[in-house]
């Protein structure tokens, strides 16, 4: 079980990190597309609703639906701080995720060819506007992921808002590109980075990527324990009932 399912997480953050590749080699890098749209602010929000129908795409999908749709080694490691997820699959499942994420990089560039390689798509790898720094840049990527921890919590404590996970996160993470990419990067997921930067060889943000949104997750399910609350009912971020069941 815990084989099958971290690769399938592989396999989900695989095609998120291939489909990301693909919509930044089209929408930002050299093409019909981006000639059409001269503003990298409308370039970020177009990528950025993207990316989120993507993202809520792979969660509710036959394979997230039976991993659980994490594809966010943060996400993974909330849901074991909110005890409905074993111990023992954390280390396999972040292990898939950063594996698919630097092969959908690989698996994009093999079919897009050099054109991803070279700026303005560079592998899709992020950085920060200049003048930010690390230090800048970490509690803004570990509060923007504390956010969507808290309300992670809260709808999948509900069962008739645990169905609307996979868009609310899709619009969460759509926002965040949009209106954290020309600042922090908008990152939010250690797997978001860990391809593009290996690939790409752009490696000095690295460590504020892959960090800064765990410590939000872990900052974010401490809070979350000292608010009214009901029990969060499951790891999967589908929520389902109506009627994929569970939700215990």
């Amino acid at each position: 079980m815990i084989l099958r399912n971290s690769l399938l997480e592989l396999l989900l953050t695989l095609l998120l990190l291939f489909g990301v590749t693909t919509i930044v080699r089209w929408v930002v890098g050299p093409s019909p597309i981006s000639s059409a749209i001269p503003s990298f602010e409308v370039q970020l929000l177009i990528v950025g609703v993207a990316v989120g129908v993507l993202l809520c795409g792979l969660i509710v999908s036959p394979l997230g639906r039976v991993s659980g749709g994490h594809i966010n080694p943060a996400i993974t490691l909330t849901m074991w701080r909110f005890r409905v997820f074993p111990g023992v699959s954390v280390v396999p499942y972040i292990l898939a995720q950063l594996a698919g994420s630097l092969l959908g990089v690989l698996v994009a560039r093999a079919v897009w060819g050099p054109v991803t390689d070279n700026p303005p798509v560079s592998d899709a790898s992020l950085s920060p506007a200049p003048g930010w720094s690390s230090w800048a840049v970490f509690p803004a990527e570990a509060a923007s992921m504390a956010v969507i921890v808290l309300l992670v919590g809260w709808f999948l404590s509900v069962p008739r808002l645990a169905p609307l996970m996979p868009a609310v996160i899709g619009l969460l993470v759509g926002l965040g590109i949009a209106l954290l990419g020309p600042i922090t990067g908008g990152c939010i997921n250690p797997a978001r980075q860990f391809g593009p930067a290996l690939v790409s060889g752009r490696l000095g943000f690295l460590w504020v990527y892959l960090l800064a949104p765990m410590a939000g997750a872990l900052l974010a399910t401490a809070l979350h324990r000292l608010l009214p609350r009901q029990p969060v009912l499951t790891h999967r971020l589908c929520g389902t009932h109506a009627d994929g069941s569970p939700l215990r």
